[in-house]
């Protein structure tokens, strides 16, 4: 039975040698030609997202696949043609009938230890990945820009690849440069901004903010929206944070991949209960995690407020919280709960009505 395996084992190899043989050879994508494609992908992901502009994603999917067609003409013109030699896969062929039976009873008599144990699955599973094309294809463009550093498409492409590898001051001279060859736009100062906050450990400085500032004042820009509510946030600076944070999810489609964090991240704000360290806490919580922990503080403000409904503040905070968590109905019953609470009070009732208004909850 074992040397049946053997056998069966041999002409699965032999077969693997000679298959190849029989086909053309394939041309093996170049990094330059990957990279580029790479990027055209991300493009594409960015306008769906709507990170960036229809105009500037037109423009950057052009120079992308100027560089693409650049690349595939060079690494074309590299490959010389070569006649082929009808006799070559016959040899192969032969060598592969003959010596791979002889040579692997050989090796397998002289070095073979079928008693040894496997190496353990873990082991296997936890093998660092590599990183070689990557990494290959950033030194081919950190190549070209030595030679060429008037060209800013290619600082910008290096910006998410370092990025990616976490060489993050790497990545802001990239954004710098991208900015400085190619000229400003919203997307280049917020990428530019987004930049310096990885390389700050996640929080808003001020050349950071300036950056987000300089990208709102030219155009409407959803990350610049969002960087600046995330500075004032960790400022302590609720009202502007909830400001910007608004602004963005009414911009932001109903299928946007970001709207429940930002509606978790108001909620939080929203929330009279919340501690600034009690509020930090839930922000860096997973987001279901999240989503259970803001809905619980809320459960405790219309508890209280059930219990003692004279606190005007709880009651607009309660509204708000159940606005931006989507349960309108909820909201709706405590705008009419808090309406006959306050009915002898006209300044409170005048406050409810404008927030009514405000969050199109008056109809």
């Amino acid at each position: 039975m074992l040397w049946a395996i053997f056998a069966l084992l041999t002409g699965l190899a032999i077969f693997a040698v000679l298959w190849p043989l029989a086909k053309p050879l394939a041309k093996e994508t170049s990094p330059d030609v990957a990279f580029y494609r790479a990027k055209l992908d991300e493009i594409a992901r960015d306008a769906e997202l709507a990170a960036i502009s229809p105009q500037d994603a037109e423009a950057a999917k052009t120079e992308a696949a100027r560089q693409l067609l650049a690349a595939a003409e060079k690494d074309q013109a590299a490959t010389k043609p070569t006649r082929p030699n009808p006799w070559r896969p016959r040899i192969a062929a032969l060598l592969a009938l003959v010596f791979i039976p002889a040579l692997g009873l050989g090796l397998y008599g002289a070095l073979g230890h079928p008693n040894w144990p496997d190496e353990p699955l873990e082991a296997r599973l936890n093998a660092p990945a590599a990183s070689l094309d990557i990494n290959a294809a950033i030194a081919r463009v950190e190549a070209h820009l030595a030679q060429h550093p008037e060209d800013g498409r290619g600082y910008e492409v290096l910006v998410p690849a370092y990025l990616h590898l976490g060489r993050m001051q790497d990545a802001v001279h990239a954004a710098q440069m991208a900015l400085q060859k190619l000229g400003v736009t919203p997307e280049r100062l917020t990428a530019y901004g987004e930049t310096l906050v990885f390389a700050n450990n996640g929080m808003v400085n001020e050349a950071a903010r300036k950056q987000f500032e300089q990208a709102i004042a030219k155009g409407p820009e959803p990350k610049a929206l969002f960087y600046l509510g995330l500075a004032a946030s960790q400022e302590g600076d609720k009202a502007s944070a909830r400001q910007y944070w608004e602004k963005l999810l009414a911009q932001s489609p109903p299928n946007a991949p970001w709207r429940s964090d930002l509606e978790g991240r108001l909620a939080v704000l929203s929330n009279q209960n919340a501690s600034p360290d009690q509020a930090g806490a839930i922000a860096a919580l997973p987001p279901a995690e999240q989503q259970a922990a803001i809905h619980a503080m809320v459960d405790r403000l219309a508890a209280r407020l059930a219990e003692n409904g004279q606190d005007i503040e709880g009651w607009l905070k309660l509204v708000r919280a159940y606005k931006v968590m989507n349960e309108i109905d909820k909201a709706r019953a405590a705008l009419a709960t808090a309406r006959h609470d306050f009915n002898a009070d006209p300044a409170a009732k005048a406050r409810i009505d404008a927030l009514a208004r405000e969050l199109g909850l008056d109809s």
